[in-house]
């Protein structure tokens, strides 16, 4: 992913995730969100090109919590005023804007800093497997820098979504309510998952 991708990359996360908090403050703070994640060295983001066009991506992380503090402490001023927009619009946001700092904790993996965050294609290309492909690519870079475990947290009421983490390996870490949803945390051990390839580029691994 890279910068001139965040526009797209924001209305494909808009239009697939609307109902979260991000999504909820609107596709040009996400826009300006993810301007800012691309330019983090903590962040990993893929995106799927069909014809010249981004019809699908992934984002994640080497450390979600530093990742937003870093994005909090250099580009604060460039994200503000879309933050200001979209509270604006939505003011009932701000309580749930200050659960995020407690995000690593909360979810019960902190022992865990590496993470897939967002993911989202286009609908023709829903249920042909291609997430499970860009998501491999996240799985492989995170083992590639070192990392032996993955998390992700989804809804517990996501039938879809847990039945496909379930699938792939992942263990269900435990269960933690944020945003004001039910939420479950899972983890994924990449040293031994098929799914993850057993080469790296550092040898030291």
């Amino acid at each position: 992913m890279q910068y001139r991708d965040a526009d797209r990359v924001a209305e494909l996360h808009h239009a697939a995730m609307g109902s979260s908090l991000w999504a909820q403050l609107g596709a040009d703070f996400l826009g300006a969100l993810y301007r800012c994640l691309v330019d983090s060295p903590t962040f990993l983001g893929f995106v799927y090109v069909e014809d010249g066009v981004v019809k699908g991506f992934i984002a994640g992380s080497v450390d979600t919590s530093e990742m937003y503090r870093d994005v909090l402490r250099r580009r604060w001023l460039f994200l503000a005023p879309a933050l200001a927009r979209g509270v604006a619009r939505r003011p009932a946001l701000i309580r749930r804007l200050a659960e995020t700092a407690r995000y690593g904790a909360a979810s019960g993996a902190e022992d865990v800093p590496g993470e897939s965050l967002f993911c989202s294609f286009v609908p023709d290309l829903r249920g042909k497997r291609v997430s499970g492909h860009i998501n491999k690519v996240l799985f492989d870079e995170l083992r590639a820098r070192g990392h032996e475990l993955v998390k992700i947290t989804t809804e517990t009421d996501n039938e879809g979504a847990n039945r496909q983490l379930l699938s792939w390996g992942f263990e269900p870490r435990g269960t933690f309510r944020f945003y004001g949803k039910e939420m479950v945390t899972y983890v994924l051990d990449l040293v031994r998952s098929p799914r993850v390839e057993a080469t790296s580029r550092h040898p030291a691994i």
